[in-house]
Protein backbone atom coordinates (compact mmCIF):
# COMPACT_ATOMS: atom_id res chain seq x y z
CA UNK A 1 0.00 0.00 0.00
CA UNK A 2 1.40 3.47 -0.96
CA UNK A 3 1.26 6.29 1.48
CA UNK A 4 -1.78 8.57 2.16
CA UNK A 5 -3.37 9.24 -1.10
CA UNK A 6 -2.55 12.41 -2.61
CA UNK A 7 -5.41 13.33 -5.08
CA UNK A 8 -3.08 15.94 -6.96
CA UNK A 9 -0.12 12.89 -7.58
CA UNK A 10 -2.94 11.11 -9.25
CA UNK A 11 -2.71 13.24 -12.46
CA UNK A 12 1.06 11.87 -12.53
CA UNK A 13 -0.86 8.34 -11.56
CA UNK A 14 1.43 5.77 -13.61
CA UNK A 15 4.30 7.60 -12.23
CA UNK A 16 3.48 7.65 -8.15
CA UNK A 17 0.46 4.59 -8.61
CA UNK A 18 1.20 2.11 -11.06
CA UNK A 19 1.47 -0.70 -9.12
CA UNK A 20 -1.81 0.13 -7.19
CA UNK A 21 -3.68 0.48 -10.56
CA UNK A 22 -1.93 -2.72 -11.74
CA UNK A 23 -3.50 -4.22 -8.61
CA UNK A 24 -7.25 -2.33 -8.82
CA UNK A 25 -7.31 -3.97 -12.32
CA UNK A 26 -5.87 -7.15 -11.60
CA UNK A 27 -8.19 -7.87 -8.61
CA UNK A 28 -11.37 -6.72 -10.90
CA UNK A 29 -10.23 -9.06 -13.70
CA UNK A 30 -10.32 -11.64 -11.07
CA UNK A 31 -13.48 -10.68 -9.75
CA UNK A 32 -15.33 -10.76 -13.05
CA UNK A 33 -13.55 -13.42 -14.47
CA UNK A 34 -15.22 -15.62 -11.55
CA UNK A 35 -18.63 -14.47 -12.27
CA UNK A 36 -18.68 -14.28 -16.84
CA UNK A 37 -17.56 -16.10 -19.39
CA UNK A 38 -13.90 -15.92 -19.38
CA UNK A 39 -13.73 -15.51 -23.20
CA UNK A 40 -15.81 -12.25 -22.89
CA UNK A 41 -14.06 -10.95 -19.96
CA UNK A 42 -10.92 -11.43 -21.64
CA UNK A 43 -12.01 -9.76 -24.69
CA UNK A 44 -13.09 -6.92 -22.84
CA UNK A 45 -10.05 -6.29 -20.68
CA UNK A 46 -8.13 -6.43 -23.88
CA UNK A 47 -9.69 -4.85 -26.61
CA UNK A 48 -11.65 -2.12 -24.43
CA UNK A 49 -10.02 -1.89 -20.88
CA UNK A 50 -6.50 -1.73 -21.93
CA UNK A 51 -7.14 1.75 -23.72
CA UNK A 52 -9.09 3.10 -20.52
CA UNK A 53 -8.24 5.70 -18.10
CA UNK A 54 -9.35 6.08 -14.66
CA UNK A 55 -9.20 9.02 -12.91
CA UNK A 56 -10.22 10.69 -9.20
CA UNK A 57 -12.48 13.71 -8.79
CA UNK A 58 -14.70 15.31 -6.41
CA UNK A 59 -13.56 12.42 -4.17
CA UNK A 60 -14.71 9.37 -6.91
CA UNK A 61 -12.89 6.85 -9.30
CA UNK A 62 -14.02 7.15 -12.42
CA UNK A 63 -13.04 4.82 -15.38
CA UNK A 64 -13.35 6.62 -18.94
CA UNK A 65 -13.30 3.74 -21.66
CA UNK A 66 -12.12 4.45 -24.89
CA UNK A 67 -14.48 5.86 -28.15
CA UNK A 68 -17.08 2.69 -29.59
CA UNK A 69 -15.90 -0.09 -27.17
CA UNK A 70 -18.88 -2.36 -28.47
CA UNK A 71 -16.87 -2.00 -32.01
CA UNK A 72 -13.88 -2.74 -30.64
CA UNK A 73 -14.85 -6.18 -29.65
CA UNK A 74 -17.37 -7.24 -31.95
CA UNK A 75 -15.44 -9.92 -34.36
CA UNK A 76 -13.26 -10.59 -31.78
CA UNK A 77 -15.77 -12.16 -28.97
CA UNK A 78 -19.33 -13.21 -29.94
CA UNK A 79 -21.65 -11.77 -28.13
CA UNK A 80 -24.79 -9.57 -27.78
CA UNK A 81 -25.39 -5.80 -27.26
CA UNK A 82 -27.23 -6.23 -23.99
CA UNK A 83 -25.03 -8.97 -22.64
CA UNK A 84 -21.66 -7.02 -23.31
CA UNK A 85 -23.28 -3.39 -22.38
CA UNK A 86 -24.43 -5.28 -18.94
CA UNK A 87 -20.76 -7.00 -18.74
CA UNK A 88 -18.69 -3.97 -19.30
CA UNK A 89 -20.67 -1.39 -17.17
CA UNK A 90 -20.53 -4.28 -14.24
CA UNK A 91 -16.55 -4.55 -14.92
CA UNK A 92 -16.37 -0.38 -15.27
CA UNK A 93 -18.28 -0.56 -11.34
CA UNK A 94 -16.07 -3.49 -10.26
CA UNK A 95 -12.56 -1.51 -11.18
CA UNK A 96 -14.13 1.51 -9.68
CA UNK A 97 -14.89 -0.31 -6.40
CA UNK A 98 -10.98 -2.06 -6.14
CA UNK A 99 -9.62 1.45 -6.67
CA UNK A 100 -11.59 2.80 -3.82
CA UNK A 101 -10.72 -0.12 -1.69
CA UNK A 102 -7.13 -0.06 -2.98
CA UNK A 103 -6.77 3.73 -2.22
CA UNK A 104 -9.18 2.95 1.14
CA UNK A 105 -11.35 5.76 0.11
CA UNK A 106 -14.66 5.27 0.48
CA UNK A 107 -17.16 5.68 -1.88
CA UNK A 108 -19.75 8.61 -2.04
CA UNK A 109 -22.43 6.53 -3.33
Amino acid sequence: MADEFDPEKFEDKYVHYFNELQRAYKNAFNHMNDRHDSELIHGIDQAVLNESEPFYEDGEFRVELPDDPRERIRGVVPVDDETFEETLAEYVDRIETELHRTFQIERLE
